[in-house]
This record gives C-alpha cells, sequence and structure tokens, in this order.
C-alpha cells in the first residue's frame, strides 16, 4: 500500500511538474520581442547599416512590438542576413530579457577590382561588391584574370598584415603572363614583384632596398625594382 502511495505521489509530482514547464514554456513563446540589438563582431567599418540588419530581421512583421517569440524561426532569418552579399556570417539569438539579438560578421575587403562595374576581392578571395555605405581604403587592383583575381588573395592578405606594405602599396596590376607590378604611394617607380611567391622573401628585399637607398637620398632616382628574384633587387635608373 506505502509502494502505491509513493507511486502515485511520484505521478502526481511529476504531473505536476510537467503541467508547470508546459505552462511557463507557452506563457513565455507567447511573449513579444521587446527591443532589437545588433552586434558587429568584426572590426571593419559598417559596409551594412543597423537599419538594414534590423530589416531583414523583422522582414514581413512590420514592427518589433508585433513579433511573437512563438513565429520566430531562427534559422530562416540567419539565413536572410547571410544572403546579404556583406555578411559573411550571422547568428540569431532571442535573450532571457526578449531581446532578438543578431551577431554580425561583415566581409573584409582586401582589394578593389578595377572592373565594370568594380568589386571588391573579399579575405576569402571571392567577388564582394561595392557599398553605398563606406568605402574602403585597399590596394586598386587592375590587369588581366580568368578567375576573378583570386590568385593574389594571399599577397594581398600579407600586405594587409604587414604595416609598411598596407601603408605604402596603392595598387596591383596583374598582367597576362601572371606576374605582379605594384604600384606604391610617394614614389614614381614601378615594383615588378614577379609571381605572388615567396613573398615574405620579396617583403624583407623591398623594405631593405627602400631603407637604404632612402637614407642615401637616391630613392627617387629609379625607374623600376625588381623583386622577381628571390635572391636579389635589380633597380633601373631613370
Amino acid at each position: 500500500m506505502k509502494r502505491s502511495l509513493a507511486i502515485l505521489k511520484f505521478i502526481v509530482l511529476f504531473g505536476l511538474i510537467a503541467f508547470l514547464f508546459s505552462f511557463t514554456k507557452k506563457r513565455n513563446d507567447a511573449r513579444k520581442i521587446s527591443k532589437l540589438d545588433v552586434e558587429f563582431v568584426d572590426e571593419n567599418s559598417p559596409f551594412i547599416t543597423y537599419n538594414s540588419v534590423n530589416k531583414l530581421l523583422i522582414q514581413n512583421y512590420g514592427k518589433v512590438a508585433d513579433i511573437g517569440k512563438e513565429t520566430l524561426v531562427l534559422k530562416n532569418m540567419e539565413q536572410r542576413l547571410r544572403e546579404n552579399p556583406m555578411v559573411r556570417d550571422a547568428q540569431v539569438y532571442v535573450s532571457i530579457d526578449g531581446a532578438l539579438g543578431a551577431k554580425i560578421e561583415q566581409r573584409k575587403p582586401i582589394g578593389r577590382v578595377s572592373a565594370t562595374p568594380d568589386y571588391y576581392l573579399d579575405a576569402d578571395g571571392k567577388k564582394m561588391p561595392l557599398s553605398d555605405v563606406y568605402s574602403a581604403r585597399v590596394p586598386i587592383i587592375t590587369g588581366t584574370s580568368k578567375n576573378n583575381f583570386d590568385e593574389v588573395t594571399d599577397l594581398l592578405l600579407k600586405i594587409n598584415d604587414d604595416e609598411f606594405m598596407k601603408s605604402s602599396v596603392v595598387g596591383l596590376n596583374r598582367k597576362a603572363d601572371g606576374d605582379i607590378e605594384m604600384e606604391l604611394r610617394k614614389v614614381n617607380f614601378k615594383v615588378l614583384f614577379g609571381k605572388p611567391l615567396d613573398i615574405e622573401k620579396k617583403f624583407q628585399n623591398f623594405k631593405a632596398f627602400y631603407k637604404k637607398t632612402k637614407q642615401d637620398s637616391t630613392l627617387y632616382g629609379y625607374n623600376l625594382v625588381n623583386l622577381k628574384f628571390e635572391s636579389q633587387v635589380i633597380a633601373t635608373k631613370k
């Protein structure tokens, strides 16, 4: 008898817990979203506005106050954000206090291809359209390529990671044979980089050449600096 009574109490208690859980869940789901909380997790300047992100989040809902938690499909929201050409990744969530949040990782432009129309090359080597909100200060890419210039991605990434090269290089021209020619800021000579190989070594060679010629005041007396050969720098005077 005592055993049966204990089992009955357990069943009643379990049923009560299940009821309270279901009641709480339904009540929570019925609540409206209180606000939107958008966060850009990258260090880039915004290429997409907060307003644009908000519109993608509340699409078809009208306004935030009209959104009930039970109607949200977070995966669909994330997919809409990721389909935006300025967004690399997105995570959407609902916080305990009823805020609809989105963490946005933007795509990172590392070069701007001169074409019709112009477009960016991003850090993943993919095409990225220009933004109406912000213009990135990156090297201009010209010349010819069958692969949307993704073959220069590694070179552009290393330029971006090197403070001296980042501040110096304003343009890359890819020649028909695959050689890269650099255009620099504040000097009137070209730098023939060659193929985008042995990049760090060529950077070291060029920085050593730049430092030496600047010290002896001959930096501006050259027409072409050739870095094609890893072991040496060949400079042609005017």
